[in-house]
């Protein structure tokens, strides 16, 4: 899934209220340190998305046999290298459905 920085950033802002508001945490920085590092998070998390995203498109384009993007074969096989290449790089896999919105 694609955000621009600014998405992320509003996200941070987000989650960070909700950890201030929140009377089970206590923060060990200052709210801004916080915000920042919920930024890097993402962004690495959203990065290695990506890159699992593309190994994915790649294994299925070197299949000996065209296999069209869109088809009920090229879902299947893009699920199931999409969830190999997070598990590879220790990623959680993310909701079927969520796999499924960023394949398009």
């Amino acid at each position: 899934m694609r955000l621009s920085r600014e998405k992320i950033v509003r996200i941070s802002h987000q989650l960070t209220d909700v950890l201030v508001a929140s009377d089970d945490v206590e923060f060990v920085d200052d709210r801004d340190t916080i915000r920042r590092q919920i930024v890097e998070i993402l962004t690495a998390t959203l990065r290695e998305e990506e890159k699992a995203e593309l190994e994915a498109r790649k294994r299925i384009t070197s299949q000996k046999k065209e296999i069209v993007e869109g088809s009920e074969e090229w879902d299947l096989l893009y699920r199931k290298y999409y969830s190999e290449e997070l598990r590879r790089m220790g990623v959680a896999a993310a909701p079927e459905e969520h796999r499924r919105q960023s394949a398009y």
